[in-house]
């Protein structure tokens, strides 16, 4: 069992006001930095699929992902929506359609508002002060700016020399920390951190992909952000270990993150082919050090 943590709320260092936790470590200074580093001569999607059947978390009864057609020119000519004379009616073909989902499909990012403590989230918003009958009007991905900043993987999964993490697998500290030493990288303030645990490679199988996920813990989850991670994600639709060992909550990671680091996350990132173009950088270290090197 994972030791006692006393979750709370936190108050924003950067004002009362705040909405934006970490991401306040964004600057026009720090993106113009990244800007003059970028190499535009290879490009890495690390975005899933969308479509009908897709793994998606409804394990607490939200909606799986849908496309339907809202228009289709068979249809329109028998209903004739718009109203038209017999004549433009057939001669007009229209299609439309419509996505019925829930907003935690596929790559996305959570907000500080995804997660609260007794109805209170990030910086002492309270529900019955801002959630009106659609939404919270404090902490939304409508406040997030584009984020620009550098990016780490750490491949936890190749680090173990594995292709896939067990499941249920629990991320802590020092795995990260020897991931990060063995690829030769440091964790500076404003980085956005990625952890690879190798679950995306059962996707798009459902069942695979959503049972007993590797991810961090809560240990690996605050040594993320001592270290100064601004961003985190990973290849899991949780992030974090599921089940978890914490006996106080089911998302203790997704608890500490937003409540009381401020620390958005990614989920479901696909970076499998960032890692294989990577893969001969761990590899090659793990052979050094078990030569003496």
């Amino acid at each position: 069992m994972a030791d006692h943590h006393e979750f709370t709320v936190s108050k924003s260092p950067w004002g009362q006001n705040d909405e934006m936790g970490r991401l306040n470590l964004l600057t026009d200074e720090s993106r113009a930095k990244i800007m003059s580093r970028v190499d535009g001569s290879r490009l890495f999607d690390l975005s899933s699929e969308y479509f009908v059947g897709m793994p998606t978390w409804s394990a607490l009864g939200d909606p799986s992902y849908q496309l339907y057609k809202t228009h289709d020119p068979a249809g329109d000519l028998i209903d004739n929506p718009a109203g038209l004379s017999g004549e433009a009616n057939a001669l007009t073909s229209y299609t439309g359609d419509a996505i019925h989902m829930y907003t935690h499909s596929g790559t996305h990012l959570d907000a500080l508002n995804h997660f609260g403590c007794h109805g209170e989230i990030f910086n002492g918003f309270r529900h019955e002060d801002h959630v009106g009958s659609r939404a919270w009007d404090k902490c939304g991905v409508d406040v997030i700016p584009p984020v620009i900043a550098r990016g780490i993987l750490l491949d936890v999964a190749a680090y173990k020399g594995l292709d896939q993490l067990p499941a249920g697998y629990g991320i802590g500290a020092a795995d990260l920390a020897a991931t990060a030493d063995i690829q030769g990288v440091e964790i500076a303030e404003g980085d956005v951190v990625l952890i690879r645990t190798g679950r995306f490679q059962e996707w798009p199988n459902p069942e695979k992909f959503l049972t007993d996920e590797p991810g961090c813990n809560l240990e690996g989850a605050k040594w993320l952000v001592e270290q100064g991670a601004m961003l985190v994600g990973s290849d899991n639709v949780a992030f974090e270990q599921l089940p978890t060992e914490n006996d106080q909550t089911w998302c203790p990671v997704h608890l500490y993150l937003f409540n009381e680091a401020g620390c958005p996350l990614i989920e479901v990132v696909n970076c499998e082919e960032l890692s294989e173009a990577k893969g001969g950088v761990i590899a090659s270290k793990q052979h050094s050090r078990s030569a003496g090197v």
